[in-house]
């Protein structure tokens, strides 16, 4: 065995080379957007929304940053889509989440929105497109909040120009009456994504994302200092299409930044902040693969994947910090439309932490499954159709 593992990591190793030397980071989350909005053609018709989402995301982690678990389940969103106008539509409904090997369901929420779209531009108020729809990089917004926290409730401004995507919102992760024993919580958030170039042979465009979390509040009855905590982004993404069996290589690098600024010092560090570096390709019929490099020194998001963070979020090692953070991370995804308004989404995502000692470094992975179905159904016509 002694033999056999160091050649994993030479195999690793490699495959890491091979793509930051020939070649949109992350992994693409398309098909697991779910937009409802204004429709002109079905002004005054009355309709019943249908989003399932199933999920399996498993971590076989065994470090001291991030617990090592699995979510396995499905959620559902029944709502009423009310077209009220060419720029306005209502929604009302109910989530349900339901893990597997839980008892009854795990969680519900009430959906309540109003939409107002004129031109590229779109007002939600209520419900937001939150979660994967803001696009955000993942230590900065961790996508599994698509499944933890897949609610949002503020008010939510997007732009999607054809050459310039934008989304700013306020998210009210948590109200409080008075008196209260918890602080209030709100995730301000900005996701923003200009086109330079855009032809058949290149596409450029610059990100910047932004997000502010705040925690006080002045009528709760605990002590407990404010919070201000912000984070920052700024990169490029770079895409060249093929026509072959290779469709297109593109690389996608940020440099993140950290702020506390807060008035009494909670966090372990004051600022900070990381390089996230991607690459690969996608296929035509195999997926796609991409190799991520992070360099993080001192970072700390609110709302991060916990893996990227220099401060521990372990159930054991809370408290535990690692000033400067070096990850490797292999990603292989595959997405398939199955059936008309049924889709596929496979994950698979080897991990090594490039800053443990050498002989002590062991390849890690989190695997996920997803099978989403979205489908609206008319339940009154509107006079004259």
């Amino acid at each position: 065995m002694s033999r056999i593992f160091p050649m994993k990591k030479i195999l690793f190793l490699l495959i890491l080379g091979v793509l930051f030397y020939s070649s949109e980071a992350q992994i693409l989350n398309d098909s697991l957007e779910y937009r409802i909005r204004p429709d002109s053609a079905r002004t005054g018709e009355l309709y019943l929304s249908m989003h399932n989402f199933n999920y399996m995301r498993n971590y076989e982690y065994f470090n001291k940053i991030q617990d090592g678990y699995t979510l396995f389940g499905a959620q559902l969103e029944p709502q009423l889509v009310y077209y009220a106008h060419p720029r306005l539509v209502v929604t009302t409904g109910v989530h349900l989440r339901k893990d597997f090997g839980g008892r009854g369901i795990y969680r519900t929420y009430p959906l309540i929105s109003l939409k107002y779209q004129h031109g590229n531009t779109t007002l939600v108020n209520g419900v937001l497109e939150g979660n994967i729809h803001h696009r955000m990089l993942e230590p900065i917004y961790d996508f599994e909040k698509k499944i933890t926290e897949p609610v949002e409730y503020g008010t939510q401004f997007i732009l999607n120009g054809k050459n310039l995507f934008l989304d700013a919102f306020i998210n009210w992760q948590r109200m409080i009456y008075k008196p209260s024993l918890e602080q209030e919580q709100v995730l301000g958030g900005l996701s923003a994504e200009l086109s330079l170039i855009k032809n058949s042979s290149l596409s450029l465009s610059v990100p910047i994302q932004l997000t502010v979390f705040h925690q006080g509040g002045q009528i709760d009855l605990l002590d407990d200092p404010l919070q201000t905590l912000v984070n920052s982004a700024l990169g490029f993404k770079l895409k060249i299409p093929f026509s072959g069996w290779i469709k297109n290589l593109r690389t996608e690098n940020y440099l993140i930044g950290f702020n506390d600024f807060s008035f009494t010092d909670v966090q372990p560090y004051s600022r900070g902040n990381g390089w996230y570096l991607n690459a690969g390709f996608d296929t035509r019929s195999l997926g796609s693969l991409v190799g991520t490099l992070w360099k993080g020194n001192a970072f700390i998001s609110s709302d991060g994947m916990p893996i990227y963070q220099s401060v521990s979020q372990h159930i054991i090692h809370q408290g535990y910090s690692e000033r400067n953070r070096k990850l490797f991370i292999l990603r292989y995804s595959y997405q398939q439309k199955l059936l008309p308004n049924l889709y596929m989404d496979f994950r698979f995502e080897p991990l090594m932490d490039l800053g443990r000692p050498a002989g002590s470094r062991k390849i890690e992975f989190s695997n996920s499954s997803f099978l989403m179905y979205k489908q609206e159904f008319r339940l009154h016509k509107a006079k004259g159709k």
